[in-house]
């Protein structure tokens, strides 16, 4: 068994695709068969499969859940009492409760059995930048 790890800075709200990077620390590991576990150490961002061959999917992803949890500062939002650091603190929370924080990823002679249109992704909630850890386990 193996820890590695990803570090992925990100400029604020989105989808950050780690597959290349997954797949070459799987790949650097040999060829043996199992599953990959991908777990992401933060609070305030979460993991998907998602589709990566059209950038509207991920677009549509970010309106949709800002949507569904818009800022701490939208008058719907007014029974949010964890405030600390901004409007987008606990909104942030949220979506990382309904999203993953970890993923498994059956694999097979050093690479990933992802499907065709699939990627890995880290979905940052938070509006700054922020460095995010992910930990890879095969």
């Amino acid at each position: 068994m193996t820890i590695e790890r990803i570090i992925i800075q990100t400029r604020g709200p989105g989808l950050y695709e780690f597959t290349d990077e997954a797949q070459a620390l799987l790949s650097a590991h040999g060829s043996g068969e199992g599953v990959m576990t991908v777990f992401v150490r933060h609070t305030s961002c979460s993991l998907l499969i998602q589709e990566n061959a059209d950038p509207s999917v991920r677009q549509d992803l970010q309106a949709f859940f800002r949507r569904l949890v818009p800022p701490s500062s939208d008058p719907t939002m007014d029974y949010i009492r964890h405030r600390d650091e901004g409007p987008d603190d606990m909104p942030a929370h949220i979506k990382a409760a309904l999203l993953p924080v970890s993923l498994s990823i059956p694999h097979h002679g050093g690479r990933l059995l992802l499907g065709t249109w699939q990627g890995l992704y880290l979905f940052e909630h938070r509006d700054h930048p922020h460095r995010r850890e992910i930990l890879l386990h095969f």
